[in-house]
């Protein structure tokens, strides 16, 4: 800043000759804490990264993902990298002696503020969607599907980008204090904060009823003494799910918490951070405007500057009164910072790390043995002859070649009569293949279909009499007679005295 100016004490500057952008002022140790809170903006943004690559690489069965918390950590992956570029880009904040770098002059400023008003938005979106959802679940018993993931995606992006075009068009972005750029004073409280607060209010209202209504089942649960929910933990299918007893009810809700808190928890912590700052950014704005607006009310560091000739490090007493204190903007900036951290925490499984060091350190056997096809291995059919196997190992004849396969087919049929009367053996009918193997042909010749003698399911009644020659089938007979013995006292019933 200049000692001295033409029409005005030092360290003062004519205000003609800057536009009327001007914002605070903060002790030269306010850089080094907000350098400290976008590195800790870093290691966030790499616990989010962990997070969604376990959730694209490793089985759900090691992650347990969901498209809740996939969109919210997507979301807080964006609010970091509004303090992640700065710290990449290194940006010069000042435009001139008084007046920061805007959306409009840098673009780094241009890309910071959209990632913080968009990675908030979303943040507020989605934990305000997680906390609806679970309240669907526990008090009304719906069965959040498809539709619902659809509405959620809409929603919970949608008006994020609504949220920031708004916040550009009628506030913009500009370097109000540290490397980051934040959203300006101007109809930020209409375009920003109050639609913040609201959706931030909202989850917090559905998030305590649904508190309320897990206390009223616990209590009503206590006053059950009925003998028939002693034993069972939900209802059966024969019930509806609104007819459960107290019991009943509360077995189910304490199961739906305990596979929930993680989210709950979340749900709460990000809560807290976007009321938190919201509340102090408003507050801060209304500090300066009002010193602005009444300059009486800075007299006592106005006086202060001028009688230090512009050494600002002994009026930081009487600014404090104009300003936020430092310590309450650093925890903001920390706060926030960290949301990544509290994700990795509460949505992180250790089976995760496992499943990464299972990924990494597990090699392929390079002598694992290839199947020839779906059931079957080389060797195991050079073992056993028997085996079952749908290709043919000798791949470099055709059926032309005349070769007898030597694997049994597991469809083998039995020998047929063609036309003439011939046997057709159908066991080994095969078709030339592209690939040099040889598929068994199934379907190429049908055998002909002769009725069973002794079917009914014709309106006539059998007109021959099938008799069972125990010779053809090689069993031992069961009777001394011999067969025509057997045919003769069939026909005469008095020979059965016969010896």
């Amino acid at each position: 800043m200049a000692n001295t100016t033409f029409g005005c004490p030092s360290p003062f500057l004519l205000e003609s000759d800057y536009p009327d952008e001007g914002y605070w002022a903060y002790p030269d140790s306010f850089g080094d804490m907000t350098t400290a809170a976008n590195w800790v903006a870093v290691v966030s943004t790499v616990c989010c990264v962990f997070l969604l690559l376990s959730w694209a690489v490793l089985p759900v069965e090691k992650t347990y993902r969901h498209y809740l918390s996939i969109s919210l950590t997507v979301g807080v992956v964006c609010m970091n990298l509004g303090f992640v570029i700065p710290l990449a880009g290194n940006p010069e904040q000042c435009y001139d002696d008084i007046t920061p770098n805007s959306m409009s002059t840098q673009s780094v400023c241009a890309a910071s503020g959209f990632f913080i008003i968009f990675g908030g938005w979303a943040g507020v979106m989605w934990i305000f969607l997680r906390a609806l959802s679970l309240h669907l679940q526990i008090c009304w018993q719906l069965v959040v599907g498809r539709n619902f993931m659809w509405f959620a995606q809409a929603v919970g992006w949608g008006i994020p980008v609504i949220g920031v075009i708004i916040a550009f068009i009628l506030s913009g972005v500009s370097f109000r204090f540290g490397p980051t750029c934040h959203i300006n004073h101007k109809n930020s409280l209409a375009d920003l904060w109050i639609p913040l607060l609201v959706f931030a209010a909202l989850t917090i209202i559905i998030q305590f009823a649904t508190f309320g209504y897990c206390i009223k089942v616990y209590l009503a649960s206590l006053a059950d003494n009925s003998a028939s929910t002693e034993g069972s933990g939900m209802p059966s299918y024969t019930n509806s799910i609104r007819t459960m007893t107290p019991k009943q009810a509360y077995r189910r809700v304490r199961r739906v918490i305990a596979l929930q808190w993680r989210g709950i928890a979340i749900v709460l912590i990000i809560v807290a951070d976007v009321i938190f700052f919201s509340i102090i950014f408003v507050f801060a704005d209304n500090t300066v405007e009002s010193a602005k607006n009444d300059p009486t009310l800075a007299m006592d560091w106005l006086a202060c500057l001028f009688l230090s000739k512009g050494d600002k490090s002994m009026c930081l007493d009487e600014a404090s009164s104009l300003t936020v204190s430092m310590p309450t903007i650093g925890a903001v900036l920390f706060l926030l910072g960290m949301n990544g951290i509290w994700l990795l925490l509460l949505l992180g499984r250790w089976s995760m790390f496992t499943g990464w060091r299972d990924m990494l350190t597990s090699v392929p056997s390079r002598n694992q043995r290839e199947f020839v096809s779906v059931d079957a291995r080389l060797d195991d059919l050079k073992k056993d002859t028997r085996s079952y196997e749908m290709l043919s190992r000798d791949t470099g004849k055709t059926m032309d070649d005349s070769v007898t396969p030597s694997v049994v087919t597991p469809i083998s049929p039995t020998h047929a009569r063609s036309t003439t009367g011939s046997p057709i053996n159908h066991d080994y009918v095969q078709m030339p293949n592209t690939d040099g193997r040889r598929t068994p042909d199934y379907f190429g010749n049908t055998a002909r279909y002769h009725a069973p003698a002794r079917s009914f399911s014709s309106p006539r009644a059998p007109q021959t009499t099938v008799t069972w020659d125990a010779r053809e089938t090689y069993a031992r007979p069961t009777s001394p007679y011999t067969q025509q013995q057997q045919q003769d006292r069939y026909m005469n019933p008095l020979g059965m005295n016969r010896i």
